[in-house]
């Protein structure tokens, strides 16, 4: 996994990138029939999208992030929501065998992966988390939307437009969310031993502010690209000028991909 979003950029994530709508905790909760006595790690955890809405229903939850000041973040939100139940661990898809070794094997009901995957070396991780999980437990890879500078609408266009002109480069990259990615992951879990292998999609729409949408962008420039805080009010009106008025509604579509081992 890159690590690459620290400091200002782990606060924007925090603030900004999109959480996760009921239905699909809910969709998680009964892909692995989760209950009060089961084990959750969270790979990839960002500042807790997901372990945070998941730790109210299971014992406990890991979240393991290779970025210091997400992990932060993370504990810092949970306090303020009073959520006990989530370690917080520093490390990424590398170091699952040491999640093994401390939690035991078989002793997780699920590992779910966030809009994280494509920073992973899918492929060995699926590998090394076979023999982790109780029977009926298994893995999730949620693919939370397209990036906002990638959808099917003309502010998303003009927003791709505009980035791709400042940054001098095509911006293609769809972190998972394509349909060829999940198919690519969905036989790659197969290929690792993963059984009953389906996927859920969720559709939802929200409507952003230009302050979420500018937030959404920075939450997803990597620390060493991101304007600097004397040049980031101009990069803002830029884009400003480039967007027809808002709010900008845009069409979220959740696809819940899931493998189970017996």
């Amino acid at each position: 996994m890159t690590v690459g979003f620290s400091g200002e950029v782990a606060e924007y994530y925090a603030k900004y990138r999109r959480g996760y709508p009921p239905p699909v905790i809910e969709a998680l909760r009964e892909a692995f029939a989760l209950d009060a006595d089961d084990v959750v790690l969270d790979l990839g955890c960002g500042t807790g999208q997901l372990a945070l809405p998941l730790a109210s229903r299971v014992r406990s939850v890991i979240g393991m992030d290779p970025e210091p000041d997400m992990l932060r973040l993370a504990g810092e939100t949970a306090a303020g929501q009073g959520v006990r139940n989530v370690t917080w661990v520093l490390g990424a898809d590398r170091d699952v065998p040491a999640v093994g070794a401390l939690v035991g094997q078989k002793s997780l009901a699920m590992t779910v992966i966030g809009q994280a995957l494509h920073w992973m070396r899918h492929e060995e991780l699926f590998r090394a988390l076979v023999p982790l999980f109780r029977a009926g437990g298994g893995t999730a890879v949620v693919a939370n939307g397209a990036p906002l500078w990638l959808q099917d609408c003309a502010w998303s266009r003009a927003l791709r437009a505009c980035l791709e002109d400042h940054f001098g480069t095509r911006l293609e990259a769809t972190c998972g969310t394509s349909a060829p990615d999940r198919r690519r992951y969905a036989e790659a879990l197969r290929a690792a031993g993963f059984t009953e292998v389906r996927e859920t999609v969720i559709d939802y729409s929200a409507e952003l502010s230009f302050d979420e949408l500018i937030g959404g962008v920075y939450s997803a420039i990597p620390a060493d690209e991101l304007p600097k805080p004397d040049d980031r009010l101009a990069f803002a009106e830029r884009i400003r000028r480039s967007l027809p008025p808002g709010p900008y509604l845009e069409s979220v579509q959740v696809c819940v991909l899931v493998g189970r081992v017996t």
